[in-house]
């Protein structure tokens, strides 16, 4: 499956010009012959926005989703959008992911939340692994810092997780993430991962950019540069169950020595 990464940090603060950003990139990202459109963390109203992340957060089946299915609808391709979701008087740092029939497959909220900002702003989810069905791939969805927990990886690839997304805000000086812990996540699970950065700064953060698609062979398909780009790779299964052979990770495991560990 084409998959392709949006690293751009959007329009902080309004999701209206945010939405328009993203209906441009779905149609690049269609005629490339994408089947699915990643954005970052917090994509729909931007990250570093304070009290406006309350005042913007929306149901995941709200009004911005709707205007996210209509675009993914008519552009025909997936779309796997960060944004604030609001439950109640609860705010999450989400990422919903839409069919290419404008869909809702799957909704996954924060597990791990990352500095004073974050706890602050989001409460942490409890669902380590959420995932769905898509053209023919287990996909499965994670925040930013989420990845850095070799725990949760882990979990996704016990359950059988093909291609791992992760919309993320990875900010100054913790680039070596995606240079190297998120090639070492997808070789050591055996999976694919597509890890979705912003750009630039915005408020107190500098936001790093190096959007990568990692395969299981721990090699980079794509790597974005620190500026806004749409950059796209193939996520392929049958490389992916070959490797997954020559890489007996999973099947070598031994859990009966990792008690401590919980």
């Amino acid at each position: 499956m084409r998959t392709a990464l949006l690293q751009s940090s959007g329009r902080p603060g309004s999701t209206v010009e945010n939405l328009k950003v993203l209906d441009e990139a779905a149609g690049r990202a269609a005629a490339a012959g994408a089947g699915l459109l990643v954005t970052a963390e917090m994509f729909l109203t931007g990250y570093a926005i304070g009290d406006d992340i309350a005042r913007l957060a929306e149901p995941a089946d709200g009004e911005a989703a709707d205007a996210v299915a209509e675009t993914a609808a008519r552009h025909g391709l997936a779309v796997a959008y960060g944004y604030p979701e609001r439950d109640g008087d609860t705010v999450y740092n989400a990422v919903q992911l839409i069919s290419a029939e404008g869909t809702r497959l799957a909704n996954y909220r924060k597990t791990h939340l990352f500095g004073c900002f974050e706890r602050d702003h989001f409460t942490p989810g409890d669902t380590p692994v959420v995932q769905a069905e898509l053209n023919g791939l287990t996909v499965g969805l994670m925040i930013c810092y989420d990845v850095e927990f070799p725990e949760n990886v882990r979990a996704h690839a016990l359950a059988g997780t093909d291609l791992l997304l992760v919309p993320t805000a990875q900010m100054h000086p913790f680039q070596f993430v995606a240079e190297s812990v998120v090639p070492v996540r997808a070789f050591e699970n055996q999976m694919y991962v597509a890890y979705v950065n912003r750009v630039g700064p915005e408020g107190e953060f500098e936001f790093v950019g190096l959007s990568t698609l990692a395969g299981p062979d721990g090699v980079a398909r794509t790597r974005a540069g620190r500026d806004e780009q749409l950059v796209l790779a193939d996520a392929d299964p049958v490389f992916l169950a070959e490797s997954r052979e020559n890489n007996p990770y999973l099947k070598d495991r031994r859990p009966g020595l990792y008690g401590s560990l919980v």
